[in-house]
């Protein structure tokens, strides 16, 4: 299916550094909650993720990810999520997560 550019400018992805890390034990599928740091503008947002495979929550610290900001919050058991933080799928299906190469200002818009 073909979209327009519209539609892909709709989707608001900007680059965000993690700032904190828990554990996410009332989660069906292992996962953490994140605390992710958008810059001044949108601030420091919540959401869950099922990365546990690959990263250990202390190496997590300080990592910038690309997430969409602007869904709607979507409570997750006792976690409301307020962005979803991306990956892609390693050969297993175990969530790689996706982020710049180099440190980038924060909030910075995906185009």
């Amino acid at each position: 299916m073909s979209i327009t550019y519209a539609n892909f400018e709709a989707v608001d992805i900007r680059v965000g550094r993690i700032t904190r890390v828990e554990p996410f034990p009332e989660a069906r599928t292992p996962a953490y909650k994140l605390w992710v740091d958008f810059g001044p503008q949108i601030g420091e947002k919540r959401s869950s993720a099922q990365i546990t495979v690959h990263y250990r929550p202390e190496e997590l610290i300080g990592r910038q990810v690309l997430a969409v900001v602007n869904f709607p919050p979507r409570q997750i058991g006792p976690v409301m999520s307020e962005v979803l933080v991306l990956g892609l799928p390693d050969d297993d299906g175990a969530v790689v997560l996706i982020g710049p190469s180099h440190d980038v200002p924060l909030g910075g818009k995906m185009f």
